[in-house]
């Protein structure tokens, strides 16, 4: 048996499969967020692991004969999140997450240097990432700087606390900004950048290799019968993509998350770092994908259900009445979905979300319409992104809370005029990821038939009678950032 666990934003999920990869049990754990300032983003460690035990738990009580006989297990997380480890092992302050902004001015900083720093990181700096949290941490809070024994990303403090090792993998590894993209390796030029060196950072394998094994005082705790291994595991879309089985060019997915994710496999090393496209290595050996990433997608749904005080189901149901008129589309309003900041294509973590053109007949259901088609357009913006160098992938699959709304995928297909797939067990598909991943030290199984796509649940085409209206508000939409963007930094508090 194989446990795949995926540390996400906003819960942690757990999946138990067998050999054949069926999911014999699921389970998951909500997490809290704490926003202590605008554009601040932090999360409690601590409530990792409590919430790892609770699902440990849960997967037990459901499967607890198949649970006690786990070999492996693998682990993905949410990247860029800066987790701090003094000599002791112990957390020094609350994890700066993926989506936080606080560190723009340390990003200008951090690629002011004698040597081409996007060169070797692939990417273009930005708050996101890890490294510039780090300078942040150092001019704003020496005293914790000082501190600093290991840089640990999330799923990899998760995995110290369950094995005592430090190990990261190449595509977690790849959204701190001091990897090598193309050798592989923490690189000492850019660890310099942040006044790191390498005895701060986690040793680096593959995704499907061992790290260790679990400590024996949580194998007792849970009464497992084996030692079991703990592989590296990869960034929650890397594992996601593992998931479906997504690991040759001509595949690709798109994540309606909390954030907004484009990511397509290549077979070598490339990037846009003029549009913020982030180049990584994927979690497999000799394998590189690209992403584009908009950092506000389902959350953008999430705040105007709460502002119209309308739940998801009605929200949606709401939309898709009103776009069955397309009539109403022409005096639609605008939205613009930036309400954290954005990373590809503007890399810009001063802007900030608007409506635009909002009349005396506009509702609550216009305002509703006008989000999902901001968010929508927002994936557009990032796929374009891509096409600048690569066009490769063909077939694109949908995943994230997102994608179980059929008129939203309905409507991005139209905008895209590509079919949309949708996989089953996508919810738990990055936990499945890291299940395969672990599945790789089993040497009963054969690696050839580890890494398959899953099966599609449905598949939606483009309408011809609505893809020139859309596209059409897409290009009045794209002229709205620049004047959003003089007056969104006097918004920052």
């Amino acid at each position: 048996m194989f446990i795949g666990i995926d540390l996400g934003t906003s819960s942690v999920k757990m999946i138990l499969t067998d050999h054949d990869q069926n999911i014999l049990a699921t389970s998951s754990s909500n997490l809290t967020v704490q926003s202590p300032k605008d554009g601040f983003s932090e999360q409690n460690p601590q409530e990792w692991i409590e919430a790892t035990h609770e699902c440990f738990k849960v997967l037990k009580k459901k499967k607890p004969k198949e649970f006690l006989e786990t070999i492996s297990l693998g682990i993905s997380g949410h990247m860029h999140g800066a987790t701090l480890i003094d000599k002791n092992g112990s957390v020094i302050r609350p994890c700066i997450l993926w989506n936080d902004t606080r560190s723009h001015t340390e990003c200008i900083e951090f690629e002011k240097q004698s040597f081409d720093v996007r060169s070797i990181s692939g990417n273009i700096t930005m708050p996101g990432f890890t490294a510039p949290k780090i300078n942040w941490i150092k001019n704003n809070e020496p005293e914790n700087f000082n501190k600093i024994f290991k840089v640990l990303l999330p799923k990899d403090y998760l995995r110290f606390y369950l094995t005592g090792e430090f190990f990261s993998e190449m595509s977690d590894a790849s959204g701190t900004l001091w990897l090598d993209i193309k050798a592989r390796k923490w690189s000492e030029d850019l660890l310099g950048c942040s006044f790191l060196e390498n005895k701060h950072m986690p040793k680096l394998v593959e995704g499907n290799e061992g790290t260790g094994i679990l400590k024996k005082i949580i194998k007792e705790k849970f009464n497992f019968y084996n030692d079991v291994i703990v592989v590296g595991g990869a960034g929650d879309n890397a594992a996601a993509a593992v998931g479906m089985g997504i690991t040759e060019q001509k595949q690709s997915f798109i994540s309606l998350g909390t954030s907004g994710v484009f990511f397509t496999p290549t077979q070598n090393f490339l990037s846009n770092t003029g549009d913020a496209v982030h180049s990584f290595c994927h979690c497999l050996p000799n394998k590189w994908h690209l992403m584009s990433v908009m950092l506000s997608a389902s959350n953008c749904l999430d705040w105007i259900c709460k502002i119209t005080n309308s739940p998801i189901q009605d929200t949606l149901k709401n939309v898709e009445e009103y776009f069955s008129d397309l009539n109403r589309l022409e005096n639609t309003s605008f939205f613009l979905p930036y309400l954290s900041g954005e990373r590809t294509p503007h890399n810009d973590p001063h802007i900030r979300g608007s409506f635009h053109s909002i009349k005396t007949t506009t509702d609550a259901t216009n305002m509703q319409y006008a989000v999902i088609e901001g968010i929508s357009f927002g994936i557009l913006d990032g796929i374009n992104s891509i096409l600048k160098v690569n066009n490769k992938f063909e077939n694109i699959y949908m995943v994230g809370g997102g994608s179980r709304s059929s008129f939203w995928i309905e409507l991005l297909a139209s905008l895209l005029n590509r079919k949309l797939s949708v996989c089953d067990q996508s919810e738990f598909g990055a936990a499945l990821g890291v299940a395969r991943l672990g599945m790789f030290v089993d040497k009963n199984i054969s690696k050839q038939n580890i890494i398959k796509e899953i099966e599609i649940s449905k598949e939606f085409n483009p309408k011809e009678e609505i893809i020139n209206l859309l596209l059409k508000r897409y290009d009045n939409w794209k002229n709205l950032y620049s004047s959003n963007k003089v007056i969104a930094p006097n918004l920052l508090t």
